[in-house]
């Protein structure tokens, strides 16, 4: 039950608003344990804040086919959990190449989504072991 909830409200996202998408992702227990970030996990007011104040990135780690089959929240970025390492380590113009994105620092606030948090935690644990804090 919980997955196909999940996978309904990822295809709200990608066809509705993002207020509506993170509400609905709410909506699952009360906040979204799918999003880590490197120092907390972060709730659906926080979240919200953080991305309409533009002062946070939200990767998304999960596999491009999950994006193209299930949606994405508005404002994420797609790198997939085994690009992460690679990608945390470009230099800024290949990323912002590759991804579309300027490179984060490490001092900027990241995210991490994925679909349970397993991967959002392998993440998390990469970013930590890379200097991000």
């Amino acid at each position: 039950m919980k997955r196909s909830w999940v996978l309904w409200c990822a295809r709200r996202a990608l066809l509705g608003s993002q207020e509506t998408a993170l509400r609905d992702l709410k909506s699952i227990k009360g906040s979204c344990h799918n999003l880590c970030t490197v120092s907390k996990d972060v709730t659906y007011k926080e979240l919200k804040n953080l991305l309409s104040s533009k002062s946070v990135m939200l990767i998304d780690v999960r596999e491009k086919w999950e994006i193209v089959e299930h949606g994405k929240i508005p404002g994420s970025i797609n790198i997939p959990l085994h690009e992460v390492t690679e990608a945390l380590q470009m230099n800024s113009r290949d990323f912002k190449e590759k991804y579309h994105e300027a490179k984060p620092s490490k001092s900027d606030s990241l995210v991490f989504s994925c679909l349970a948090g397993v991967r959002s935690k392998e993440a998390l644990d990469t970013a930590r072991s890379l200097g991000f804090n």
